[in-house]
């Protein structure tokens, strides 16, 4: 079929053979006696249309004045368009990260440009994509944010210039930024400024600080990069074992039941998070500068370049491995020494002052080798599940702050379920992770309440954690006699199960509730439930399980259970006993929300998993907002998920980076403002997954 255009949108006829000059623009505030067409509407990420509160639209027209007054020169920078919407069946797939054709056929309809083909692709460049198939759209979509070069583009297409000189910024769709965006990996922004900032950096000193970083998760690698790169003397102590040896002890706990006390899911290099999902959803700002440099670091030690792009960006296990071994290499070449399967029992403390640690070395069975290491500050970055480190703070009076966090139960569908019940028709286009669409997952919040309606005292939030698409449900206990699982996956997400966390919010009311108070009472509260599901499981690791179906009319069937992608055994037990009542019944209120939001997941072949409990920290470690300092004990540093600032690898990451800075900054390393390089942190205590 033959396109017709308007006539006066006609492009000029240039012959093939014809050099395409670029011309001399007109001022380009001069109006073109071009038709416009009706601009997009703008949009609220809330309310859209007569549905917006008039405080929002008013809050909305002043963002549109601003945008406005902001572009002072549209010919040069970078336009950022956003919400360009591609049909699955005009877009390549998940893993094509490109501009397509069907791609530039939304970025002409955007900026009004009549011929699609004519945009070059080199002009622009896919910043954001996401995939979009939930049941109130027409159509199953792929969601990107473009950059678009004006320098480039009227280069190679001058034609263009008329359609820029028309583009105004519209909120949530076009966004005009007068340089372009430069930030690098952590390495290269802290190198940079070490060579154009003569002021951001001192000079070498002649006696370099010597700083322990305990914990080798995120939080712990990233202050230890930090600070190696500034010129600290780091000594990085983990209690666990280098992923390789690590990958042998799980291998030993889910073949033949070993469970090593230090080297397993939650302890050793990489953190709980290695054998997780590997997940890098943050809600701390995607596109924080801090965010950016953390992401860009991990693609500097071999993450693929996808998860700057992806909007649902993870790794799996299988990547995370030779990640770390590659972060792990680059860590030493800058001098830190890493003294794995190294247990720091106790600090050193003189009047007030942290002043070393004292570690035992795990290698000797008997333990009878310990070790006091001087040192002039040390960083802690323990895990959420380093009970005995919370104990050992207490015996020096610190002040420990119960945490709220989440309890609750592991819930698994055949994936094929899943799949159908997100995508209906287009199931079939997923392929075990190799498809043109994503695996399907989900993500639920839902808010009940008792029967009396007091929200103050019975109101809970009740939501999904750690949904693991194509996924398998693991062991995290770090103790025999206690039971607690997690879900985990590779990065193709290709196993035949879906598994996610259904947990409840529970805080101090439900710690004093079963008698357990005290700085310690969430941990207290947490082993309570983990004990409890270790006996209903009948010992050995097995796991306590019900059917969907079963927990939701309090009964138990025996005769017949749907499979488990968990391979240490599952029991039939009747996990609606496992909690208090009050957990339990919004456990079940917001599963029977679920089932009405999403059609199929009341399922028999839906099995529950007791128990989750592990969710983050259950406490928080008082520290100041500007050094990150103890406010207790001078010297100490806690930071990450451990130290209850953090949830999740890319947050954790974050926090330790803005550690190791501020550590740095106090013993003259770096004298700059981190803001400046990175934005404000998060809030103290402000925990974002």
């Amino acid at each position: 079929m033959a396109l017709i255009l308007h006539s006066k949108f006609l492009p000029l006829p240039i012959s093939l053979a014809t050099p395409i000059l670029t011309p001399v623009f007109p001022n380009p505030t001069r109006r073109l006696p071009y038709p416009r067409h009706q601009t997009l509407p703008i949009l609220s990420s809330k309310r859209t249309g007569k549905q917006r509160y008039p405080s929002e639209k008013r809050k909305l027209k002043v963002k549109q004045k601003e945008a406005l007054g902001d572009v002072k020169d549209k010919f040069q920078g970078i336009w950022r368009l956003s919400k360009l919407s591609v049909l699955v069946q005009d877009d390549p797939g998940k893993d094509f990260f490109a501009v397509s054709d069907g791609l530039l056929q939304a970025i002409a309809k955007l900026i009004e440009f009549p011929v699609a083909s004519m945009l070059p692709s080199e002009a622009f460049t896919v910043v954001r994509k996401s995939f979009d198939a939930r049941k109130t759209l027409k159509e199953p979509k792929f969601v990107y944010t473009v950059d678009m070069d004006v320098t480039q583009l009227l280069n190679l297409e001058p034609r263009t210039w008329d359609f820029i000189s028309h583009l105004e910024p519209k909120v949530g769709f076009i966004e005009h930024i007068p340089c372009e965006i430069v930030s690098g990996d952590l390495i290269k922004i802290i190198n940079d400024n070490k060579i154009t900032e003569g002021t951001s950096f001192k000079n070498p000193i002649l006696k370099k600080p010597k700083i322990a970083v305990v914990g080798s998760g995120p939080s712990g690698l990233f202050a230890s990069l930090v600070l190696a790169e500034l010129g600290a003397d780091v000594t990085l102590l983990e209690r666990g074992q280098a992923v390789e040896h690590r990958g042998r002890d799980i291998g030993a706990l889910v073949v033949r039941r070993i469970l090593d006390l230090e080297s397993n899911f939650c302890y050793g290099e990489g953190g709980a998070g290695t054998w997780s999902d590997g997940k890098l959803v943050t809600g701390i700002g995607r596109n924080s500068g801090s965010v950016l440099a953390v992401m860009k670091t991990l693609v500097h030690f071999g993450a693929p370049k996808n998860i700057l792009i992806d909007g649902k960006p993870h790794l799996g296990t299988d990547r995370l491995i030779p990640l770390l071994r590659n972060f792990r290499q680059h860590l030493q070449r800058l001098g830190v020494t890493i003294k794995f399967g190294t247990r720091v029992d106790d600090l050193l403390v003189e009047n007030s002052h942290v002043v070393g640690v004292k570690v035992s070395d795990l290698r000797d069975k008997l333990q009878l080798d310990c070790q006091k290491l001087g040192y002039d500050a040390v960083i802690l970055a323990v895990g959420h599940s380093a009970r005995d480190t919370y104990q050992m703070l207490l015996s020096h009076n610190m002040d420990l702050i119960p945490k709220d966090f989440a309890v609750g139960l592991r819930i698994e569908h055949p994936q094929e379920l899943i799949n159908r019940i997100q995508y209906s028709g287009l199931a079939t286009e997923v392929h075990s992770g190799r498809g043109k669409v994503p695996v399907a997952d989900y993500k639920v919040v839902k808010y009940v309440n008792g029967e009396d309606g007091d929200l103050d005292a019975t109101c809970r939030s009740c939501y999904s954690f750690c949904m693991c698409p194509g996924g398998q449900v693991v062991l995290t206990s770090t103790n025999p006699s206690e039971l607690c699982i997690n879900g985990m996956s590779f990065s193709r997400r290709a196993s035949k199960w879906a598994n996610a966390a259904l947990v409840v919010t529970v805080s101090t009311k439900d710690f004093n509730a079963l008698n357990f108070d005290g700085p310690l009472a969430g941990v207290e509260f947490q082993r309570e439930f983990e004990q409890k599901a270790a006996i209903m499981g009948g010992g050995n690791f097995v796991v306590p399980v019900q059917t969907v179906t079963d927990f939701l009319e309090n009964k138990l069937t025996v005769t017949s259970l749907p499979p488990s992608s968990y391979r240490l055994g599952v029991k039939a037990a009747s996990l609606h006993e496992l909690f208090p009542t009050l957990i339990t019944d919004a456990l079940q209120q917001s599963i029977s929300m679920l089932g009405k939001e999403l059609a199929g997941f009341i399922s028999k072949e839906a099995l529950l998993h007791g128990v989750e409990t592990r969710t983050s920290s259950p406490i928080q470690i008082p520290r100041s907002n500007d050094t990150c300092e103890s406010t207790c004990l001078k010297g100490l540093y806690p930071v990450g998920e451990g130290a209850g600032y953090a949830g999740g690898i890319v947050s954790a990451a974050v926090d330790g980076m803005y550690a190791g800075f501020a550590v740095a900054k106090e013993f003259n390393l770096f004298n700059s403002d981190i803001e400046a390089l990175f934005g404000k942190p998060q809030g103290p205590g402000f925990v974002k997954y």
